[in-house]
């Protein structure tokens, strides 16, 4: 930002004081942080001999560059005769854009030098936890079994550490979901390995116990491998990753490719299209031939999939007429032919949505009592062999039902990370029923055997928390689906140098307890209030495409997920979350306020004061919340006043918004009416799904998975005793 600034400078023939300081501040600020860059980067060189002299000599040449810089900007003795001949910014600039060029290109080379270390600690310690696993697997007694898993204990929990900073830092949301799956089954795999690796030694002749092992083992291994996947960005044989196809994502394509013909008559053929649309419609039988999809969403599916051709068959007959013969008529007809043919896949997508969404709200609720799971462990411990195989038959009949639940909620989730997280929950179902069958089947074999029923407690409670997972993904579904998404991005995995980092160390992501949820709740209460507000104002608007809308839109969603947080619920999962987003939420307010001063030119005189004073008023307010949000403060107390004082001053913001949007409405329809000489509301365009800023980051569980519980569970091996 500041080499962009010093290189467009306008060369003016006076240079007034303020304009040289302002210069020579600038060269100074590029100097002073290349310095301290530079200092962090060479720590990390020092603390990595392999790569020491490649970082070594980037960093010389980094800070050779700002060095230069700072000269060139050296101006503010100009006005000194004995200075004429003193090389400046103003004598040489193609000095000043080569020093750029040298200071980008070896920052660059830093980073990326950095960013290999980092690479290769999550490779090292890769090895390291399956080379202990290897260890764990040939053990055959209990002594030797502890003091292995205690290690291994440890060499997860530096795992855990590494990928989750670098879950946080990957750019493609996508692959931060493909993380995050693969951390969540390592998470609950580790405690399963220890049960079921108990379960194991203790009765060394079960074969259900081994199958039950086994298993776990063989969910680690690929969890690994698929995170140095997504780390090294690499497939195993060079293969190349087929991403499964959604209804969704096919309908917004094919919506483009048709919204496209508005443009360009001859940029795609007919058979495209008409292929694109049987694709789809292919993929709605995944719900009519679903036994699970009730009779009335099946018969509206089937309709619209048969009005969808009918359409697609008209829209192709006007367009190759169009083709032919561009007549005023024949636009005209294209442009209904389009607008019939969108609306159509509207429905369609709308109907999908609901029969998916319905059935796994009743699947949730039908199993959140979890009889199954209780009657397994009662049949278990009385060792009735029958009975348990009577239950295991409804546990495989719950999976599919679930499995298929998961299926059709991948077609509908709205966003690639959520579909990930589909694919997600439903490998789980796939894999943790059959491994509950398993431990059943030991305990009932073993009825007496303590280590036999923690290890089925173990598989049951995974099975638990994934449905309990299902609520929280159906709710984010939902919220894609009505526009309602928040957005957050912190940058934790560059290397740490150890003696080097006191002031670089990330604070400790801290949660609200359940009596700090209970004392911000009205004021969580009366943010959600507000956002449905601000929401029924925007769609008062006919042009959902004005950038006011557009950033009132984002405001509310922000605000949203700031509400669900009160909650302890959504995709802000920690105090420092809260924080960055109260501060994007400000960033996003100083933006709207900028709208609102290019909408007050176009405004009439009468009413331009009130509508500046608005923004002023919303300009002061932000700044305010950056300020709070921005604050450093230790201590339990300190940060929930901090937590308290941010969402009081988004509510704040939002009720000056809530005052804003239906002034700023009733002046443009004043204006429109009065001399219409704002832009009018483009036609034939349908209100577009907002979701916030950036908002199509779905990010679950973007912690460090299970560190905590993981940690304590590792220092407290006391109950590993054989007895």
């Amino acid at each position: 930002s500041q080499i962009t600034t010093l290189i467009n400078h306008k060369d003016k023939p006076k240079r007034s004081d303020k304009t040289l300081q302002a210069i020579q501040r600038v060269g100074q600020a590029v100097n002073l942080a290349v310095g301290r860059f530079v200092t962090v980067g060479e720590a990390i060189a020092n603390e990595n001999r392999e790569l020491k002299e490649e970082m070594s000599v980037a960093c010389i040449e980094a800070r050779r560059a700002g060095e230069t810089i700072a000269q060139l900007t050296d101006v503010a003795s100009l006005d000194h005769p004995e200075s004429d001949s003193h090389i400046t910014i103003f004598t040489d600039k193609t000095g000043v854009v080569k020093a750029a060029r040298l200071l980008l290109s070896s920052v660059t080379k830093v980073l990326v030098l950095a960013d290999r270390i980092v690479i290769k600690q999550i490779i090292t310690s890769r090895n390291k936890v399956l080379a202990t696993m290897e260890q764990l697997e040939k053990v055959s007694s209990f002594q030797e079994f502890v003091q292995i898993f205690s290690q291994f204990g440890n060499e997860m929990v530096e795992f855990a550490h590494l990928t989750g900073d670098r879950q946080n830092d990957l750019k493609d949301e996508k692959k931060k979901a493909r993380m995050a799956a693969s951390r969540a089954v390592l998470e609950k795999c580790t405690m399963m390995l220890l049960t079921a690796s108990k379960t194991c030694l203790r009765h060394p002749d079960c074969e259900s116990a081994r199958i039950n092992k086994d298993g776990v083992f063989h969910r680690m291994r690929l969890a690994l491998e698929q995170v140095i996947e997504i780390v090294t960005d690499s497939r195993p044989n060079g293969e190349s990753e087929m991403a499964p196809i959604s209804i969704y994502s096919g309908i917004k394509e094919f919506k483009n490719k048709v919204e496209g013909l508005r443009e360009n008559l001859y940029f795609l053929s007919k058979e495209n299209l008409s292929t694109m649309l049987e694709v789809i419609l292919e993929h709605t039988e995944d719900f009519t031939d679903s036994a699970y999809t009730s009779h009335e969403h099946r018969e509206h599916i089937l309709e619209l999939s048969k009005q969808a051709k009918m359409e697609l068959e008209q829209l192709v007959s006007v367009w190759m007429q169009a083709q032919n013969q561009k007549t005023k008529d024949l636009m005209e007809d294209l442009e209904v032919a389009i607008l019939k043919t969108c609306q159509c896949m509207n429905e369609l997508k709308r109907e999908v949505h609901s029969a998916a969404t319905s059935l796994a709200a009743d699947l949730l609720k039908y199993h959140t009592d979890h009889m199954v799971l209780k009657a397994l462990k009662i049949t278990g411990v009385e060792g009735n062999l029958e009975a348990v195989a009577e239950y295991t038959c409804k546990l495989s009949e719950q999976k599919e039902q679930l499995v298929e639940m998961c299926r059709l909620l991948r077609h509908v989730s709205g966003t690639e990370p959520l579909e990930i997280t589909c694919i997600h929950a439903e490998d789980t179902f796939q894999v943790t029923g059959p491994q509950i069958i398993s431990a059943a089947e030991t305990l009932a074999l073993h009825p007496s055997s303590k280590i036999a029923k923690e290890n089925l407690e173990v598989f049951c409670e995974a099975w638990e928390s994934q449905l309990s997972d299902m609520s929280m993904l159906l709710r984010e579904i939902n919220d894609v689906f009505e526009g309602r998404r928040g957005e957050k991005r912190v940058y934790l995995s560059l290397p740490r140098p150890g003696k080097h980092n006191a002031n670089l160390k990330a604070l400790k992501p801290v949660k609200l307890d359940t009596e700090e949820q209970a004392k911000i709740a009205k004021l969580g209460l009366e943010l959600h209030l507000l956002t449905s507000d601000v929401d029924s104002e925007t769609e008062k608007w006919e042009d959902q495409e004005n950038e006011i809308v557009q950033h009132g839109q984002g405001m509310s969603s922000m605000a949203y997920s700031m509400y669900l947080f009160t909650r302890g619920e959504g995709l802000l999962k920690t105090t420092q979350d809260l924080f960055h987003q109260a501060e994007i939420f400000a960033t996003e307010g100083t933006k709207l306020a900028s709208a609102l001063h290019a909408f007050s030119d176009q405004v009439q005189d009468d009413d331009k004061p009130l509508l500046l004073l608005e923004a002023e008023k919303l300009i002061s307010m932000c700044k305010q919340l950056q300020i709070t949000a921005k604050a450093s403060v230790q201590g339990k107390s300190a940060t929930f006043t901090k937590v308290d004082a941010c969402i009081l001053k988004t509510r704040n913001v939002m009720t000056l918004l809530c005052q804003l949007l239906p002034l700023c409405c009733k002046l443009l329809r004043k204006n429109k009416a009065g001399n219409g000489c704002l832009k009018p509301a483009p036609p034939w365009r349908e209100d577009r799904i907002r979701t916030g800023t950036n908002a199509h980051t779905p990010e679950r569980r973007a912690e460090t998975f299970g560190i905590k519980s993981l940690e304590n569970h590792v220092t407290n091996m006391t109950f590993l005793d054989s007895k």
